[in-house]
């Protein structure tokens, strides 16, 4: 990369590469997510080889969508947000290029051990027990690095980015540590430390907030950053920004044993992972409007600036699903929900709607400023407005097929003759999917457009971009 684009006080060399990596692997996850969506409708794509199988690509999907391009954008932002708030640059150069390779050395083991079913099993801890140490090093670096540049800071303040910030970091090296210990059998085989019921707790404590840290208070530092900077417009309000962190944080590691209602887990710990699941929807929200509110004065914006329309998005469906999950723990709505694709359906209205949206909109900010542009100065403001429309109708579609079939298949699951017996055959539930499917299909596919549409903008900004520099010399 170019030593032209290098920033005098800060580093941008590590942030360019993780926000490229962001849309490469953006791509990536998503193109496998088509794949294996269109597996379910049409079993034949399957290929009959076991590599290409819906088990073992679906992992692949998840690890390649959350860890290398939500991770990816987690590190690009974050990079980028403390230096430019504490007014210093990072703590240590070198530790955040370990960072990088690190990272994407973790993202290449699992493209090859997946496939190849080596897996622990684990809900979003499927990586066999080596690239779990080497997830572990990278990840305690990364906070070492973070926090370091923090108290080496030139602004007193700490700017509540990066309390979400470094929150996240540190309770994911906690999570990724304690529900990963296991007894290495051989290089690529290991059993869990946990037996039984202890080790689905385990797992769901961690499943459940790696959603709710890595997938929520990562991406908050992003919106808090983000939002006030593309609106030109301060945090409506601080104070409820703190009072949105700390009950966050304070409430979310509670709420992962409502995955395990009506399982063998006791009766009063799904009891107590469904109320403090309801009482989550409070911050949860209380950060939506905060987000909402500081566009006070600045809606208009809206009309003529794409990036803040998914910055603005992203946070009406972070607001949604923050009400769906709470409502789906409950155990009567569980007792529809659970197992159908309703759940997925509320999986990716955070994932695409939120997480991805927020992604891209604090790319679209980030990539002008990191190649020496001004803000703003992408390529063409006309193909961001196409992605946009493209993601949210494909996110649309995407959902309400999910809504629709899981709803479906919770009801005939249930259905009972008169008699007693069951109404219907779980094959005749999935036969009845398929139409859902395909709309599913539809909608994952549109969004993949609109990224391939931005790796192509991107791609032109940072060519024009160079091509000034030479102009230049």
């Amino acid at each position: 990369m170019s030593t032209a684009f290098d920033h005098p006080e800060y580093n941008y060399k590590v942030v360019r590469q993780f926000a490229i990596m962001t849309v490469v692997w953006g791509i990536v996850g998503m193109a496998v997510g088509v794949l294996i969506a269109a597996q379910l409708a049409w079993p034949a794509l399957n290929f009959d080889t076991p590599w290409f199988s819906f088990g073992r690509l679906r992992p692949l999907h998840t690890n390649t969508v959350i860890f290398a391009f939500g991770g990816s954008a987690l590190f690009a932002t974050s990079y980028y947000i403390v230096q430019r708030t504490c007014q210093t640059r990072l703590f240590s150069d070198t530790m955040a290029s370990f960072t990088f390779w690190g990272w994407q050395a973790v993202i290449i083991c699992a493209a090859i051990t997946l496939p190849m079913g080596l897996t622990s099993t684990k809900e979003y801890a499927e990586l066999e027990w080596p690239i779990d140490i080497l997830i572990a090093i990278v990840w305690v670096t990364y906070c070492v690095n973070f926090i370091g540049t923090i108290m080496k800071r030139k602004e007193k303040h700490i700017y509540v980015a990066n309390w979400f910030f470094a929150a996240f970091m540190i309770m994911v090296a906690v999570l990724h540590v304690g529900n990963n210990i296991a007894i290495p059998v051989t290089m690529f085989k290991s059993y869990s430390a946990y037996a039984g019921t202890v080790d689905a707790m385990v797992q769901w404590w961690w499943g459940h907030n790696a959603v709710g840290f890595f997938l929520t208070a990562g991406f908050l530092g992003i919106m808090y950053y983000f939002v006030p900077k593309q609106a030109e417009r301060p945090v409506y309000s601080y104070r409820l920004s703190i009072v949105h962190f700390w009950a966050l944080i304070s409430l979310y590691v509670w709420a992962g044993s409502h995955h395990l209602h009506y399982s063998s887990l006791p009766d009063w710990a799904q009891t107590a992972g469904m109320v403090m699941s309801l009482v989550l929807l409070a911050p949860s929200w209380g950060g939506m409007i905060n987000g909402m509110m500081t566009l006070s004065g600045a809606w208009h914006k809206l009309r003529t600036d794409p990036i803040l329309r998914f910055l603005v998005v992203s946070l009406s469906f972070y607001g949604m699903s923050t009400f769906e999950g709470p409502m789906m723990a409950i155990k009567t709505v569980n007792a529809l929900s659970h197992n159908t694709d309703w759940t997925i359906g509320h999986v990716h209205s955070g994932a695409l709607g939120w997480v991805a949206m927020v992604s891209i909109g604090a790319m679209y900010h980030l990539i002008p400023i990191l190649f020496g542009l001004k803000p703003g100065a992408m390529h063409s403001t006309k193909l961001i407005n196409v992605h946009f429309w493209l993601a949210t109708i494909g996110t649309v579609l995407y959902i309400a097929a999910m809504w629709v079939n899981g709803i479906m298949q919770g009801l005939m699951w249930r259905a009972v003759n008169a008699d007693g017996t069951l109404t219907y055959s779980f094959v005749q539930s999935v036969e009845a999917s398929i139409p859902g499917y395909i709309v599913r299909v539809i909608g994952g596919a549109l969004f993949l457009t609109g990224m391939l549409i931005m790796a192509y903008n991107v791609y032109k900004t940072v060519n024009r971009s160079e091509n000034a520099v030479t102009a230049q010399a």
